[in-house]
């Protein structure tokens, strides 16, 4: 029997749970529930090799790194990481996803998974899988249908048709999200499940629809995956293929329009972590009804969400609200309108005074480790940079700044115009204006560096790569 290719969705910029998730790190790529993050808990759900082949990922070019250095801190070897050159909803992605499966397998069975999404690991979850599965052999388009266990306005629902087998059901029709009295109906009249935008099929068969239903998006991930290219350990869908894709969802494109559409209800913990009072029910309250993650004193108050990744919050005799403060911006509003978040980034982005509180965190990552700004003056600033073992930057110059480099902790190997020097704790290296350098860390702990550049201008993009294992030379 062929095996069940998980298709693994980790492209989305999503800014619902602002500030936590910005568009340079997501909310797939952050712990929100635990150590790991979304994304490596979805790639473990799907890591046992007797039930699921390598994953495929589907990602934006700006993710690549982060992609590949989640997986590898978790252990999980992927088939294919693909690049999607520009946004177009999920039907070309998961088009392409099928195109890059059936290459290799004629008989693949994909299994389309969010990588933002909190779901159990459970015989329940592995057993709905296994169901899907044999469903999807049988030449039918499965959705996982959540059962409801309330009247919530920010899903969309599945009315359930008739029976397939004692288990799976043909998708009746798909309700857009509804209102309160909507949803209330609809969880009162009951055969309606939420629609979690998880999907068992055929890769062939889905091709097939595709060719009758969405001809054009067909045809583009055919073509970005046959022109697409090799780099590094990703491949780079073909853009203009890709770009004439219509932007559309799966949903409108395949799912809503074709007979062999099915619905498996099922009743294992799932959440889509779509704003924060969804990731306040996910976690465990205390007494009062609060949830706290990082350091907070909470007095007096009830049913209220914070979540701090560096300041101290302190809240007093509050109900219903959420406080979730980063390093550079806090949001408080009530958790019960937590769905205006993602508005409220929308306005911030389109301000170019706040338009950077919503692209990047305070601390920046990059593949080698990342940085911090400390402080920032005229002709001067100071960072924190933070190197992972083994790893190193670009080799590269400066037009506008000299640097000097401290080390806090570690080793550092620190390239000058081709002379190298090994520094250990509390020494020091200067870099002259127009230098070559590059920093290493030669060791096996984490290097930990105060930078100090002083010039005319101290941009990011004074960077001139010479030399780069990234690619990124230029």
């Amino acid at each position: 029997m062929s095996e069940i290719i998980p298709v693994i969705l980790a492209g989305g910029q999503g800014t619902r749970l602002w500030p936590m998730s910005r568009s340079a790190r997501p909310k797939q790529f952050i712990p929100l529930l635990g150590a790991l993050s979304l994304f490596q808990q979805t790639l473990l759900r799907v890591a046992d090799r007797a039930r699921y082949g390598a994953p495929i990922i589907l990602t934006h070019a700006d993710y690549r790194f982060l992609v590949a250095e989640q997986a590898l801190e978790v252990g999980v070897a992927l088939g294919a990481i693909l690049l999607e050159p520009v946004s177009r909803n999920t039907a070309v992605a998961i088009a392409a996803a099928a195109e890059t499966a059936l290459a290799q397998d004629a008989d693949a069975v994909l299994n389309v998974l969010p990588s933002d999404h909190a779901i159990a690991d459970d015989a329940d979850y592995h057993g709905a899988v296994t169901t899907a599965a044999a469903a999807a052999r049988d030449g039918w388009l499965v959705t996982f249908g959540i059962t409801p266990d309330r009247p919530e306005t920010g899903y969309g629902y599945i009315a359930l048709g008739t029976e397939v087998n004692t288990q799976v059901r043909k998708v009746g029709r798909f309700v857009e999200k509804p209102d309160l009295d909507g949803a209330q109906a609809m969880l009162g009249q009951g055969g309606y499940v939420w629609n979690s935008g998880m999907f068992m099929f055929s890769a062939a068969v889905f091709l097939a629809e595709c060719e009758r239903l969405a001809v054009d998006t067909k045809r583009a991930a055919h073509t970005a995956v046959h022109k697409a290219k090799r780099d590094l350990d990703f491949v780079r869908l073909d853009e203009e293929a890709f770009a004439t894709a219509p932007n559309i969802s799966v949903d409108y494109a395949i799912f809503e329009r074709t007979d062999k559409a099915a619905v498996l209800s099922v009743s294992f913990g799932w959440s889509d972590l779509g704003a924060w009072n969804a990731v306040w029910q996910a976690l465990t309250p205390d007494a009062a009804g609060n949830v706290s993650v990082g350091p907070s004193l909470l007095s007096n108050t009830t049913n209220c969400l914070v979540v701090t990744d560096n300041a101290h919050v302190v809240v007093e005799g509050l109900d219903d609200v959420a406080v979730i403060a980063t390093e550079d911006a806090i949001f408080v509003g009530r958790l019960s309108q937590a769905q205006r978040v993602g508005a409220l980034a929308k306005s911030l982005k389109e301000d170019a005074k706040t338009q950077g509180l919503t692209d990047v965190h305070k601390t920046a990552y990059r593949p080698w480790g990342g940085y911090a700004s400390v402080l920032l003056g005229e002709r001067f600033q100071v960072k924190r940079l933070f190197v992972k073992p083994g790893k190193k930057l670009s080799l590269q110059k400066h037009h506008h700044r000299s640097e000097h480099w401290v080390v806090v902790s570690g080793t550092a190997e620190v390239t000058v115009d081709g002379k190298i020097t090994v520094l250990s704790e509390n020494q020091s290296i200067y870099l002259p204006l127009g230098c070559t350098h590059r920093l290493a860390n030669p060791g096996k702990i984490l290097l930990e560096v105060v930078e100090v550049q002083t010039g005319s201008y101290l941009g990011e993009d004074d960077i001139i790569r010479i030399e780069d294992e990234f690619g990124r030379a230029g």
